[in-house]
Order: C-alpha cells, then sequence, then structure tokens
C-alpha cells in the first residue's frame, strides 16, 4: 500500500513541488506531513481534485536549537522557497514544539529527538503519515485506516480531547468518512 500512498500523494502537483524543493529549506531531517498527504488519498477515493480540501501544508523538521530566532529563519526561507505555490504552508521545529504546546493545546508535549516523531502523535491514527525530503514514508499505523476512510484514535497522541474536533472537520470534508471507537 506504501507505493499507492506515494503515488496518490504525488497527483497533487503541490505536494510534488514542494518534496522537490524541500532539501533546499536547509534543514535536516525534514518531513511534508498529515493532511496534505492523507487528504490527496481521500479526494482520490473520493473522486476530487487532488488538491481539493487541502486546507494547509504542514512541514516539520527537527532542529536542536529551540531558539524563536533560528525557527523563524527557516520559516521566512520557507516562505520565499514555496510563496509561488499559492497555499498556505506551515513549517515548525519539532524540537520547539514542547514549548508552547500545553498553552495551547491543554496537554503537556514530551520532548521529541526527531521530527518523524511528530507523525506518531497525530490525534487520527490513520492520519499519522509522513514523507521526508530524501523520499522516506513513514505511517507508524499503517494504511488500512486511511485507505478504508476510519477514524480512530490514536492512543499516541496527547490531545485525544481534540479527536472530536479533528473528525468533525474532515468529516465535512470527506462525508463518507467513519468514526470507529477505540484505539489501533
Amino acid at each position: 500500500m506504501q507505493e499507492r500512498f506515494v503515488a496518490l500523494i504525488h497527483r497533487n502537483p503541490v505536494n510534488r513541488a514542494i518534496l522537490d524543493r524541500l532539501p533546499e529549506l536547509g534543514v535536516d531531517d525534514a518531513w511534508l506531513v498529515a493532511g496534505c498527504l492523507f487528504g490527496a488519498v481521500w479526494n482520490s477515493l473520493s473522486g476530487r481534485p487532488a488538491t481539493e480540501n487541502i486546507r494547509d501544508y504542514d512541514i516539520v523538521y527537527f532542529d536542536p536549537d529551540t531558539g524563536y530566532d533560528a525557527e523563524d529563519v527557516v520559516i521566512r526561507r520557507g516562505t520565499e522557497l514555496f510563496g509561488d505555490l499559492g497555499v498556505e504552508i506551515e513549517i515548525r521545529n519539532q524540537a520547539r514544539v514542547p514549548l508552547w504546546f500545553e498553552e495551547r493545546f491543554g496537554a503537556p508535549y514530551p520532548p521529541i529527538f526527531e521530527a518523524k516523531t511528530c507523525i506518531e502523535r497525530f490525534v487520527v491514527a490513520g492520519t499519522c503519515c509522513g514523507i521526508s525530503s530524501s523520499g522516506e514514508v513513514y505511517a507508524p499505523h499503517g494504511y488500512d485506516d486511511m485507505f478504508g476512510g476510519i477514524l480512530r484514535l490514536n492512543p499516541e497522541s496527547p490531545t485525544p480531547h481534540q479527536f472530536a474536533y479533528k473528525c468533525g472537520s474532515y468529516l465535512e470534508r470527506w462525508s463518507w468518512l467513519s468514526v470507529v471507537e477505540g484505539t489501533v
């Protein structure tokens, strides 16, 4: 299923452009993650255009420098690098996330030591996916839920209280998805 996943995410021309340029961002351990990926799959399964219902494109990376200024330099570099794509791109240093996460989401976020760890913590198990700047694909819970349209709580998420909100957002855009009780 990984080959199918990669083929479908590449149908979105914005994903392709970001992945082509991602090494130029100049950070180690950079990943394109979340909605632009599983959204491309769900759009394909829905017979919709590859870019429809994609709210933003998330890039995560890991840099042990947790200073705001260091992250801001990368964000500004990304604005120049991806600005012509005409989409919202959010770039975040995952080493900094524990500094602000609890205030924003009401739950602590344990430190991580590589960017792909954040993928393991997304709220909905079937949305835990990413592709690195080197082309490595990471989907810690596999692809069955994603391709089956199943929304199930990820037990590794520090914010299970966000599950209903996330499911509601996804169901507004892809009404055929189904919410399943329990965790993976």
